[in-house]
């Protein structure tokens, strides 16, 4: 498991050093995707489009986002219409761009719309089944040191789907591969939206890289690090959009409170069919 420092340990390293001798593999079926709901992210959106036109030629960026024609002179991008199902905010609607890029792809690459790409990338990319990744920790002690907070839900969803909380890792989410895995990579999904869910439903609306965490555990996806992601990081740059303060009109802030109402028992209704999961 890597640390902030970028240390391994040990265990995880002799792993990572078998898997990546044994299966790792140059894959050219990969797309990018990415979620892009309301006018910024779909500007932010465009430009990483117009990157990835110069500095990946040939690969596509499949766009989740509520104004599909917004990006209809964006040739490398394929757009479908998605409004949002997240609480408060739409970090797990992320599920839906990368299930739509693995009905087209084999490899799926997950990156945040509010990303610029300055350096070419590769044309074929290292992979292994399951999902490869960058920031990766043991779950429990990421979560003691920064949201303590989590913890008890955290166990609680835990015990729920019988997840070994000892061998679950969190994992950095700004850039993720999923790749295709005999349909592992289906349950991963369908875990990362029924653990969204809870989460959100218990007041806590943020964390995805838990939620991917835990949903990989439960659906036995193997998680692993490759000279390709590190590539991609190297010549990616986050600008963390989410963290910026931006003017917003009345008429705005009536939307989003209207929208967190209907969202909020959209969601409730919705796990009034899993009562025991959600509510128990």
């Amino acid at each position: 498991m890597f640390c902030r420092q970028g240390k391994a340990h040990p265990e995880i390293g002799r792993k990572k050093r078998f898997l990546e001798k044994t299966m790792i593999k140059p894959e050219k079926d990969f797309c990018f995707c990415t979620l892009a709901l309301r006018s910024k992210y779909r500007s932010l959106a465009k430009k990483l489009a117009g990157d990835l036109e110069k500095y990946a030629p040939g690969k596509l960026l499949i766009v989740a986002t509520d104004d599909v024609n917004d990006f209809n002179n964006c040739k490398n991008v394929s757009a479908f219409k998605h409004q949002q199902t997240g609480i408060l905010h739409c970090y797990h609607d992320k599920r839906f761009e990368v299930e739509k890029a693995l009905s087209r792809f084999s490899v799926a690459i997950q990156i945040d719309a509010d990303t610029r790409i300055v350096g070419s990338l590769p044309e074929t990319i290292e992979v292994l089944p399951g999902i490869t990744a960058g920031h990766q920790a043991n779950l429990v002690k990421h979560v003691e040191k920064y949201n303590p907070e989590r913890l008890k839900p955290l166990k609680q969803i835990a015990s729920k789907l019988d997840i070994p909380l000892d061998k679950a890792i969190y994992i950095g989410e700004s850039l993720v591969f999923v790749s295709r895995d005999g349909g592992k990579e289906k349950e991963f999904i369908k875990q990362w939206g029924m653990i969204g869910r809870y989460f959100e439903l218990k007041g806590i609306h943020g964390g995805e890289g838990i939620i991917l965490g835990l949903a990989a555990a439960k659906a036995g996806l193997t998680i692993s690090r490759s000279s390709s992601w590190d590539r991609i990081n190297e010549v990616k740059k986050h600008l963390d959009a989410s963290h910026e303060k931006t003017q917003k009109t009345f008429w705005d802030s009536l939307k989003r409170k209207l929208g967190y109402h209907y969202n909020f028992n959209r969601a409730r209704v919705a796990a009034l069919k899993d009562f025991e999961f959600y509510y128990r």
